[in-house]
């Protein structure tokens, strides 16, 4: 059983691209991004249906949404013994054996993500596995506390090995429409992370518009965002299609403006595998081949990676197994 020429280098995360560095804020075409709703609808209603991928190729594709994966915990609950094992998961997601039987050597996710309290633990417990850490700050979720502690907060997360950090912008900006005071705060927040990658959460339950939506993720890229994500998994409505086709969008116009790309991580609600295939048909019909990479593209998730390996299990021996052998943390 093959995976139809998925090379195995290009399921380990790959950072290689030149980083999007902004621009100045260009208000004019902020004013002329519009979104029409109707059409954006229809469309996304087409997604599910437009790829049907069985058997081996279902087998590749599943492969490479796990190596797009930010496996993840965010719970109040969080302790080292459960960050631990969540980054063991993420170091070797895919059961030995069911790798063997798909022709395939290692494997890991794109990174971890968790709160600053855990990220030292996380970067210990990855050492050597080429898997990063990436930290959710600024406030998340709300992203209400003092501006200074959330610049702060990047800060320290930076310092203790966090090499991707998600931010919360603030809701408000985009509500009211004041694009500056959006565009200066990502500006900030992308200074403060230095080298690591920065990942800017716009919480697109919360901004009542897609067009709100289009010229937030218009604006974050101005400011130099490494990549655009839906939610931050907390709010009531997180990833949608019709969301992610006007951000995918966005992106593809600034990279059509600027030449640089930019990454798409879906957020929130994506925990079956048959929606992670929709997901990355999208990627794939919008921006192209170059989007599959988990240096452009991202699932924000915890439970999607249990049940991608149980379809994977189905694939080698024609059985679906119960959850509890694809364990997570």
């Amino acid at each position: 059983m093959t995976t139809h020429a998925l090379p195995q280098t290009a399921l380990l995360p790959q950072l290689s691209l030149p980083r999007n560095p902004g621009m100045a804020l260009d208000m004019d075409w902020v004013r002329a991004v519009q979104a029409n709703t109707s059409a954006i609808e229809r469309r996304a209603a087409t997604l599910p249906g437009r790829r049907s991928v069985k058997k081996d190729h279902q087998a590749a594709w599943l492969l490479r949404a796990i190596s797009c994966i930010d496996l993840t915990t965010l719970s109040g609950d969080d302790t080292p013994e459960r960050v631990k094992r969540l980054c063991a998961k993420a170091a070797n997601p895919v059961r030995r054996d069911l790798l063997d039987a798909l022709g395939m050597g290692r494997i890991t996710t794109g990174a971890v993500c968790v709160y600053h309290e855990m990220v030292e633990t996380a970067v210990a417990a990855l050492e050597g596995t080429g898997v990063p850490v990436a930290a959710v700050s600024t406030g998340f979720p709300a992203g209400l506390s003092p501006y200074r502690l959330r610049l702060a907060e990047i800060g320290e997360s930076v310092a203790a090995g966090a090499s991707e950090i998600d931010i919360v912008i603030s809701r408000r900006h985009v509500l009211t429409g004041d694009w500056q005071a959006l565009y200066d705060e990502m500006c900030a927040f992308r200074a403060a992370c230095g080298d690591a990658h920065v990942k800017a959460i716009l919480a697109t339950g919360e901004l009542g518009t897609l067009r709100n939506v289009a010229r937030a993720s218009l604006v974050c890229m101005m400011a130099g965002a490494d990549f655009i994500k839906t939610s931050t998994g907390k709010e009531t409505v997180n990833a949608t299609l019709p969301v992610s086709l006007v951000m995918v969008r966005a992106i593809r116009a600034y990279e059509a403006r600027t030449g640089f790309k930019v990454g798409y991580k879906p957020a929130g609600g994506i925990s079956k595998a048959k929606d992670a295939l929709v997901y990355l048909s999208l990627m794939k019909d919008e921006l192209g081949d170059r989007w599959l990479q988990p240096d452009l593209f991202r699932f924000g998730a915890s439970s999607l990676l249990g049940d991608i390996e149980r379809q994977l299990e189905h694939q080698v021996t024609g059985r679906y197994s119960a959850g509890y052998r694809h364990g997570i943390g």
